[in-house]
This record gives C-alpha cells, sequence and structure tokens, in this order.
C-alpha cells in the first residue's frame, strides 16, 4: 500500500466562491483528494471581500488557514519545507514573491496549478507578472495547466517548464446530479462571474433571443455585472448562487449557455468548471465554439454549438423534448467517465507521485530547508516533458 502524501496548496481561495471560479475548482479536487488518504493544507491570504463572503469556512475534508501577507505566509514555513508536494495556484495576491518563496522552502515537489493559463501566458507575453514571472517557471517542478493542446509544449519550450500536465477542473459527482422531479424554471440560464470579453458573447446567445422570445424565460446569475446593462424583462437576473446551490440551478434550467473568455478561446482546450457542473447535472449545453471543445464533449450528441443568436433560438424552439434529454444523459455519462473530480484527483496522485519518484532518482534529497531554512539546490533537471492530451482521459 502507497503512503499518503502530505499536500500544501497555497491557493486564491477555498473559502469564498463569490467573484471567482477557483474556490469550486479546489473544493472538488481536495474533497476527493482526501477521499484518497491524503493529508491536505489549504493557505489562503485573507482577504476582506472574500470574509464578507465566505461559504465554506471551515471545510472538512483540509486544514484551512488563513494568512495576513508574505509575513503571516512564513508561519507555515515547517510545513511547506516538510510536504511532499507544495502547489501554489495562480492569482495568488504577492504570487511572484509567493512562487520564490516556496521555491526556497520547499523540500519536495513543487508546482504551480494554473487555473487561468491563457490568461497568465498573455500577460506574461505583456510584461505584466502579477503572480508569476517567466523565471520562476523553470524552478517549478511541475506546471498543471487548466489549459490543454499546443499550450503544453508552449510552456516548455518558450518558458522551460520542466514538466507540464493539463490537470482540468473537474466536478464532484455526488454534489452535481439530476434531479428529475424539480421543475423548469428557465428555457436558457447562464451562470458565471461578469467579464468584458465574454459580454458580448453573452449579449448574442442569450440576451438577444430573450428579445426575439419574449414568452421563454432566461436568468443570468453572477456578480459584478454593471448597473447600466439593460436586461430584458423575462431575463432574471440572480447577483451570487453558492457553490451548494448550483446544482438547483441547474436542474431548473431546460438548457445552460457556456460562454469563454476570449483569452481561452484563442487557446483552445480550456473547458470550464461550470460545463462539468451542467453536464454532470444532465442539464444541455449551449456552447460557443473553440478548438479543442470536441476532446471534452461530442458536439450534437453531448453539446449543442452555437455561432449566433439564430442558432440558440432554433434550439430553444424546435429541440424535441427526447433529443434534449438525450444531450443532457449522454454528457452526464462523458462527464463521470472521464471528467469526475475522483478521476482528476487520481490521475494529479499519479503524476505526483511518478515525480517524486524521478526528482528523487535525479538529486540527492534537499534537508537544508527543514534543519535550517537555507532553501534547496535544484540541481540538474530531469529532461522537459510535455504530457500529451492523449493522456488526459486516461489518467484523468
Amino acid at each position: 500500500m502507497t503512503r499518503p502524501l502530505r499536500l500544501v496548496f497555497i491557493g486564491l481561495s477555498l473559502s469564498s466562491s463569490w467573484g471567482n471560479g477557483h474556490a469550486t475548482t479546489y473544493r472538488a479536487l481536495l474533497r476527493a483528494l482526501a477521499r484518497r488518504g491524503h493529508d491536505i493544507l489549504f493557505l489562503e491570504q485573507d482577504q476582506p471581500w472574500y470574509a464578507e463572503n465566505r461559504d465554506l469556512p471551515d471545510p472538512d475534508f483540509c486544514r484551512l488557514a488563513l494568512y495576513s501577507g508574505l509575513a503571516g505566509l512564513s508561519a507555515y514555513r515547517a510545513e511547506v519545507a516538510e510536504a511532499d508536494a507544495v502547489i501554489v495556484g495562480s492569482y495568488v495576491a504577492d504570487g511572484v514573491a509567493v512562487c520564490a518563496w516556496v521555491q526556497s522552502v520547499a523540500a519536495g515537489v513543487t508546482a504551480f496549478y494554473d487555473i487561468d493559463t491563457p490568461v497568465t501566458l498573455a500577460k506574461l507575453e505583456r510584461g505584466d507578472f502579477e503572480y508569476l514571472s517567466p523565471d520562476l517557471i523553470p524552478g517549478f517542478d511541475l506546471y498543471l495547466s487548466f489549459t490543454g493542446g499546443p499550450t503544453l509544449a508552449h510552456l516548455v519550450h518558450r518558458y522551460g517548464a520542466a514538466a507540464a500536465h493539463p490537470l482540468y477542473c473537474s466536478v464532484d459527482a455526488d454534489a452535481y446530479r439530476p434531479e428529475p422531479a424539480a421543475p423548469l424554471r428557465y428555457d436558457l440560464g447562464y451562470l458565471g462571474t461578469y467579464s468584458p470579453d465574454r459580454q458580448p458573447t453573452l449579449e448574442t446567445l442569450l440576451l438577444k433571443p430573450a428579445r426575439a422570445l419574449p414568452d421563454q424565460r432566461f436568468v443570468v446569475a453572477g456578480s459584478q455585472f454593471p448597473r447600466e446593462i439593460r436586461w430584458p424583462s423575462n431575463v432574471t437576473r440572480i447577483e451570487h448562487v453558492p457553490p451548494g446551490d448550483h446544482r438547483g440551478f441547474y436542474n431548473a434550467c431546460r438548457f445552460t449557455l457556456n460562454v469563454t473568455r476570449a483569452d481561452m478561446v484563442r487557446a483552445g482546450y480550456s473547458p470550464s468548471v461550470r460545463l462539468f457542473e451542467a453536464a454532470a447535472c444532465g442539464t444541455p449545453i449551449i456552447s460557443d465554439r473553440w478548438h479543442g471543445l470536441e476532446s471534452i464533449f461530442t458536439p450534437g450528441a453531448e453539446i449543442c454549438l452555437a455561432h449566433d443568436g439564430g442558432e440558440v433560438i432554433e434550439m430553444l424552439t424546435r429541440c424535441p423534448e427526447p433529443l434534449r434529454r438525450g444531450i443532457g444523459e449522454a454528457a452526464r455519462r462523458r462527464v463521470l467517465a472521464e471528467h469526475s473530480s475522483d478521476r482528476r484527483a487520481a490521475g494529479l496522485e499519479e503524476v505526483l507521485r511518478r515525480r517524486i519518484d524521478e526528482l528523487a532518482r535525479q538529486r540527492p534529497v534537499r534537508a537544508a530547508a527543514t534543519r535550517g531554512g537555507q532553501g534547496r539546490s535544484r540541481g540538474p533537471r530531469p529532461h522537459l516533458r510535455v504530457v500529451k492530451q492523449a493522456d488526459v482521459n486516461e489518467r484523468g
């Protein structure tokens, strides 16, 4: 029997899902890792906007610790030094300093978990090093990316990542499931935080159909939408839906809409957690188009793709009920087989254990960090490697 791993995550937020998609991603993954017996510490910088909107202040699947700035983070030096793996997420406040500190202190495997890969790369290209700088990338033993496909090779060859692996978001199949008895309150629903680059697509694929179909019901749920947006009278606005209510939201929708950020459309292979949540509930998805989506769901059979509002209107008015239900059921089967949090956790564990073994063979044990806090010497690097996209489904 393999021993449990000691894991430390430093992420944007676990305690609050307000205004971010990171929390639900971490919750599903960490809960599944805990079911596999691993010991997990999640370190989150205490921010006032999350403090006012904490919907998971005391998780039962890991230890959650809030810290104040870099000085507060240093209180967890021993845990970071002794962990089998330390994983820093994207958009962490003072991220460049946090990443450098982790690389200097951790004796085990270090990884960067990029939940915003296309956004991160766009920022690096224009010299915006808000939470990651190019010089830090080669210092991580793993680059775990929300985006697969050609981006993985780009991370290795352009930025010197030691090993790039796709780690898509996932869904907790116990929390997201169909509720056949739930009434369908909306014909089309969208759940997501406001983003300027998504708003034109939302206008095209939801608001335009809403104006054309005054007898149908629409809903847009999410925070930070500007007050000046004029919503059609048949569009219900919900400011925030906590994760515990996401299942109810999807089950109340005849169809749900997926809208992808522009950077992620350009990169491709960047599925949103909302895709998996809706599919796990058996709710048929209407999505914008982007390269690599066909590797996640089969268009026409497991997901509906729309280029303009006219295609959305066609689906809402002409799709037979048996076909609608069949698409939702097929998507749920695909998610349970390939994109559940249990599959994703198993895949991450495999990658971490393999990397731990590789590094143990290729460099001596660094005891300095645990003895005196002098950090670890990086030593010779393993060969640069990209985990191919074809491996994703096999490993979860």
